[in-house]
């Protein structure tokens, strides 16, 4: 059996050892509304991983369950970002590919008594849904007979109602403690045209009722998905259930990847794209897999980067830097080498005549040692940062009366700075050291600093493209009830949109309008009753995007005796106007919040939406 790396690669190897499966079957399922990012790269490096390791099959599945947002050409994209990267599928499949089996399978969980057309609005079907702490209410049209649902579900396919009046929702429990579970919407009547099937339906199946009928369909033993999918578990194994699925397909989640100042939303850089804030898809400051590769990125560097990283089952954000590190290290061992000036600034060798070619390494860290001719001459170019006149301590680049190494060229000595009117350098006069040359030094000089150049006879203009990050770290909103706390959190961060406000009373209104991918919530929250906690907590929820999350950092016990415990060491220090976290018993409103002690009194809650 193949080595485990991971926890899905050790469910994976416990499934083939029990009999569960026989071989392996994984699918990669992007919904073809946009260009695949470089969260999509784990996924995909996940997926086909697992083929590759347990010698399986993975599909490239398109989930094109939604015309309105849909087209070939983000189909074309997704293709050409798996072949960059080097996955090659078994078969290319779409939703749309069983529209037919996914509609027959809606008729039978019908005839079964477990689905009915409901006449609910979207908006009355979600303010019917309850919240966490109440059950929904049930749909008045539940009770429909089974020969009515049947004919009101095939007039809709019929095209006999326009949209939003009628849908077809699964008859599970109001009242279950997971939302999702509460009645979903599993079709919907949408006049769309399909970039695929064009007009020939009117009606189309909900993700979460696709989902595991195609994953069956095609074979899938595990499905793999990231953890925003985890509440929809539960819908998906009842869809398999219900429907008799043997061998039923395994959902398993894993946490997404997020990099810190990336945008990692499709729905985000589309907006980035249709509002001209970047030049396309493809835009090379964009983070989809088409903008990485346009702006020189190895496909080899992402792979090793979601290599590196791992796999885990909880949600964390990895710097852009580490990316960076890794593009780089693979540069240095791959890349061929070249030198450049970004602000040319002119040197005169003046005791140099005539002209020669040098050996230049190919890249030093060749197995095999490998070099190009360079020309060198007695005009030469040097990046002006690599020149000072007033140089800090330990500055081993060019100063006046200074030394330093041309790359794989001479040793060269600044007598004197020439000045332009305005006081800025305009040229340096150097002179070389002959028996410095690189390759056959004789000097025995030691010099610390060696800089790039390139000769003024044979150099040429390019472009060269320095990109920033489109996502900035300093613009934040934030709320606080103390006014001096919003004095010293916007002198450190000018850039803020800060409001003072009672959080036993909510956000304010400019706060609450908003949707967040985090909200950061700092010893702020203590104040609150141990009533008020989860209500309030429940609220910000609602203010999250899909997938995004809360996380409080703040004075927290995982239990009420911790609590008392620590009071009672304290004694008279105890602060008894403060309020602290107990996590058992926000449990009871958040069965899923995550709590990670940093300290015997304080630690960081997590929820996500």
């Amino acid at each position: 059996m193949a080595e485990t790396n991971n926890f899905i690669e050790q469910i994976v190897t416990d499934d083939l050892a029990s009999g569960k499966v026989s071989a392996v079957q994984t699918r990669f399922p992007p919904e073809p509304n946009g260009y695949l990012h470089i969260g999509h790269a784990k996924s995909l490096c996940i997926n086909f991983g697992i083929k590759e390791k347990f010698n399986g099959k993975c599909n490239l599945f398109l989930d094109d369950t939604n015309p309105a947002k849909e087209k070939e050409e983000y189909e074309e994209a997704i293709k050409a970002d798996l072949t960059w990267l080097g996955f090659k599928w078994d078969k290319i499949t779409h939703a749309s590919d069983y529209y037919q089996n996914i509609y027959d399978y809606a008729v039978e969980e019908i005839k079964m008594g477990n689905a009915f057309v409901c006449d609910m609005t979207p908006e009355e079907i979600s303010a019917n849904r309850g919240t966490l702490t109440e059950p929904g209410k049930e749909s008045p049209w539940r009770n429909r007979s089974v020969e009515e649902n049947l004919k009101l579900f095939e007039e809709m396919r019929d095209g006999k109602y326009p949209d939003g009046s009628k849908c077809l929702r699964a008859k599970i429990d109001m009242a279950s403690p997971n939302i999702n579970m509460r009645d979903p919407v599993i079709y919907r009547i949408l006049r769309e045209t399909h970039y695929r099937t064009g007009d020939k339906w009117c009606i189309y199946p909900m993700y979460d009722f696709a989902h595991p009928i195609c994953d069956y369909m095609q074979g899938v033993t595990h499905s793999i998905c990231t953890l925003e999918f985890e509440d929809h578990r539960p819908l998906y194994d009842w869809v398999g259930i219900t429907l008799g699925f043997n061998p039923k397909p395994r959902q398993i989640e894993f946490a997404r990847l997020n990099v810190t100042n990336l945008v990692m939303s499709k729905r985000y850089l589309k907006k980035l794209v249709e509002d001209g804030s970047v030049e396309g898809w493809d835009d090379p400051r964009m983070p989809t897999l088409s903008g990485i590769r346009n702006r020189g990125v190895p496909a080899e560097a992402l792979k090793d980067f979601c290599g590196r990283i791992g796999v885990c089952k909880s949600n964390s954000e990895v710097q852009i830097s580490y990316l960076e590190a890794c593009i780089r290290d693979y540069l240095n061992i791959h890349a061929e080498r070249a030198m450049a000036v970004l602000k040319p600034l002119k040197v005169t060798i003046t005791n140099y005549e005539g002209e020669e070619m040098l050996d230049f390494d190919v890249n030093p860290n060749d197995e095999v040692k490998r070099t190009r001719k360079i020309s060198f001459g007695k005009t030469v170019y040097i990046d002006a940062d690599d020149f000072s006149i007033a140089p800090p301590p330990k500055y081993f680049r060019l100063k006046k009366d200074g030394y330093v190494r041309l790359k794989n060229a001479y040793v060269i000595h600044c007598d004197d700075v020439v000045f332009d009117e305005n006081g800025n350098v305009k040229e340096l006069l150097c002179t070389y050291l002959p028996e410095t040359k690189s390759g056959n030094d004789t000097s025995g000089m030691k010099v610390k600093g060696t800089i790039q150049w390139v000769d003024a006879k044979t150099a040429v203009d390019v472009e060269i493209r320095k990109y920033g990050y489109l996502l900035k770290d300093e613009e934040y909103p934030g709320q606080d009830f103390s006014e001096r706390m919003i004095e010293l959190a916007a002198a450190k961060m000018p850039n803020a949109h800060l409001y003072q406000g009672d959080f036993s009373n909510g956000l304010v209104e400019p706060l609450r309008s908003q949707r967040y991918d985090f909200i950061i919530a700092t010893y702020s929250l203590h104040h609150l009753t141990d009533e008020q906690k989860p209500v309030f907590i429940n609220a910000l929820r609602g203010c999250l995007k899909q997938g995004g999350r809360i996380l409080i950092g703040d004075v927290a016990f995982e239990t009420r005796d911790e609590l008392e415990k620590c009071k009672k060491s304290a004694g008279d220090e105890w602060d008894n106007d403060e309020i602290y976290f107990v996590v058992e018993e926000l449990r009871k409103y958040f069965p899923e919040i995550l709590f990670m002690p940093v300290s015997y009194c304080a630690g960081i809650l997590t929820l996500q939406r």
